[in-house]
């Protein structure tokens, strides 16, 4: 199938336009500027969306949950101000019993919750740092990546390994510049460990304070540093398809049941709930997406009435043009078309125009950010997605087409006889 332009029609809109540059460059600006000002606010609301969730772990559905005071109500015949223990056999009991849970660990830490960090050692170089409890495959949890080394592992923790895995600020403290801390071993109050890792902190605005902890499996830190009998805290991801509030307070009620707690003592089990700061999080750049394509779109449509006015100007000026086709055999369709056209073109050149723009001042940016190391404060890398692209152009071809509306019923209405009387 050959598709035939018709390349008078095009030469006639070509030329009403050149008659008049500056007008249609000043009504073609309003579209310009609507569907630029539109990539340019979606584009820095995912880039604040990007910077913001890079500073959450990759699995953002995690709940912390620990044992923040003693019983407040006397609960089965059991006495107010008990000291409730979690303990390691909790953990299994837990992954046996509450079904909404998908994922449990335990952790431990010295000198975080409370106490003094302790005096790590190499050599002549020394500081106190943060110790941490880990566990294989929880990288992710803990928002770090290895930037030499390994990760601790399956055998580390069944072996109860005294191995380590430190931050880059332990490195540099601990490590001249050109030495391999790989394979050396540091002394943490007096206990040696072998460093087999050095992460980089991919948590945004504290990550130089995460930078200064040091990861142990979490059962050798245990044993090690006297925590054998309790756990500090646990570390519960829910089932697949699960909110973390539903896992959060099943595994209240599951403790509260086993350690007699009483279901009205809500002060003795505390909690972080990463997802419900995520889901604030999501409805925050919702609507700032939203107010993004609020705003652009009354620029756009402000731009469509610009048009849309200049339209009507230009069927005032041809009235005794359009008569005379009319006269000639014209039908009111092909006069319909013919403003349709014009005003399609107008808007769909201008908006184009603003995406590219707007998309290479976002390009250009993104690159600068690449350049100072990928992010500016809680600013990621901006970006429009081909969706948002492509509902820029549709938003494109409707304005031009309600341009055109009046304008094209205007003239498809015009009289010959009388338009041909028109000065």
């Amino acid at each position: 199938m050959i598709m035939i332009i018709d390349t008078q029609k095009w030469q006639e809109i070509f030329t009403t336009l050149g008659q008049h540059k500056l007008r249609t460059a000043l009504t073609a600006f309003g579209v310009f500027w609507g569907i630029f000002m539109l990539t340019v606010l979606l584009g820095a609301g995912k880039g604040l969306e990007n910077g913001i969730e890079d500073g959450f772990p990759r699995v953002p559905n995690i709940v912390w949950l620990w044992v923040q005071g003693t019983t407040q109500v006397a609960y089965k015949g059991m006495p107010l101000g008990r000291q409730i223990t979690l303990k390691p056999e909790d953990v299994t009991a837990i992954e046996q019993n509450v079904p909404s849970v998908g994922y449990i660990r335990g952790q431990n830490s010295v000198g975080i919750w409370s106490g003094s960090p302790p005096y790590t050692t190499y050599k002549d170089k020394n500081g106190t740092f943060y110790v941490q409890g880990t566990h294989a495959g929880m990288d992710n949890i803990h928002s770090l990546k290895i930037v030499e080394g390994r990760s601790v592992n399956d055998i580390d923790d069944r072996e109860k390994r005294k191995v380590a895995i430190i931050g880059t600020a332990v490195r540099n403290q601990l490590f001249n510049a050109d030495e391999n801390p790989i394979g050396k071993d540091i002394t943490i109050s007096g206990i040696s460990f072998m460093v087999i890792g050095v992460f980089k902190s991919l948590a945004s605005g504290d990550e130089q304070q995460e930078q200064e902890k040091i990861y142990i499996p979490n059962d050798t830190l245990r044993y090690a540093f006297n925590q054998v009998g309790w756990i500090g805290s646990f570390i519960v991801i829910p089932k697949p398809g699960l909110h973390a509030r539903i896992a959060e307070q099943d595994v209240k009620r599951y403790l509260s049941e086993v350690k007699h707690v009483s279901p009205d003592d809500y002060g003795v089990f505390g909690s972080f709930n990463l997802q419900n700061e995520y889901d604030k999080i999501q409805g925050l750049f919702g609507g700032i997406a939203a107010f993004s394509w609020l705003v652009a779109i009354g620029t756009i449509m402000a731009g469509a009435i610009g048009v849309g006015n200049i339209m009507l100007i230009v069927v005032k000026e041809r009235t005794r043009e359009i008569g005379l086709r009319k006269a000639l055999g014209a039908t009111p369709s092909s006069i319909t078309g013919m403003i349709v056209q014009e005003s399609i073109f107008i808007t769909t050149v201008a908006g184009y125009m603003g995406l590219v723009i707007g998309v290479l001042l976002l390009e250009g940016i993104g690159k600068l950010l690449d350049a100072a190391g990928g992010q500016a404060g809680f600013f990621g890398k901006p970006e429009v997605d081909f969706a948002t692209a492509l509902s820029a152009l549709v938003v494109l071809v409707v304005s031009g087409l309600l341009a055109s509306l009046l304008p094209a019923a205007k003239a498809a209405s015009v009289n010959p006889i009388v338009a041909l009387q028109d000065e």
